[in-house]
């Protein structure tokens, strides 16, 4: 057990406080097949990335917004699947609003069907695809939260569940916890994350005062 304190917590969405994966699977192996694509390779590419970054790779050539407008409708209609994992909604709960928020590669509308399938709050600093001009490993998606919850990175823990989210986080300045909900723990500790747990059921709320002391669990 080991208690760190930070001033807000800055949550990844897919793989951190819900599983999608059957229906971004689905989604994105229909798509591969429609354009003659391997589907395993899209599908492998397409996680923890903005939909529009994978449009562009395999499709360098086509209108590449009209392109992922479809892909967004598709995932938006595809829910089935989609699920809370292990102690988010109770991590959520325990925190004051103005303290966390949600930074994830899907689009504003994905992102808010599928917290709300997943009978989780949609906070009000929501940072998506749309507020972005570069997605993950980039730092720009957990910068552009710390400013919008109007605190420095380095006063963040980011919770993150692949390299490219761990990477983002570091490189922003945040301290990351390492969920091994989606890759193994090797490949989050290379990217640099400062604690490794297997999900948000291994973090609580120890004290609320100008900081937030968590308690982890391993």
């Amino acid at each position: 057990m080991l208690e760190v304190s930070c001033s807000a917590l800055l949550f990844d969405m897919h793989g951190v406080l819900i599983d999608s994966t059957p229906a971004v699977t689905r989604v994105w192996w229909r798509w591969a097949k429609e354009h003659g694509f391997e589907p395993e390779e899209v599908v492998r590419r397409a996680h923890g990335r903005p939909s529009i970054s994978t449009v562009r790779d395999f499709l360098p050539n086509a209108n590449a917004e009209q392109e992922n407008q479809e892909v967004e409708r598709r995932e938006i209609e595809d829910l089935e699947g989609v699920v809370l994992l292990p102690g988010a909604k109770e991590l959520l709960n325990s925190l004051p609003p103005d303290r966390w928020t949600v930074v994830t590669s899907a689009t504003r509308a994905l992102a808010e069907v599928r917290l709300r399938v997943a009978g989780l709050p949609i906070p009000p600093r929501l940072i998506t695809s749309n507020d972005i001009q570069n997605g993950k490993p980039d730092p720009e998606p957990y910068l552009k939260a710390a400013s919008a919850l109007g605190v420095s990175p380095g006063e963040c823990i980011v919770v993150e569940d692949v390299p490219a989210g761990i990477r983002s986080g570091k490189a922003a300045g945040a301290k990351v916890i390492g969920l091994t909900t989606s890759v193994e723990a090797a490949a989050l500790h290379a990217a640099g994350a400062d604690w490794l747990l297997r999900s948000c059921a291994n973090i609580a709320v120890a004290e609320l005062s100008s900081s937030v002391v968590l308690r982890l669990t391993t």
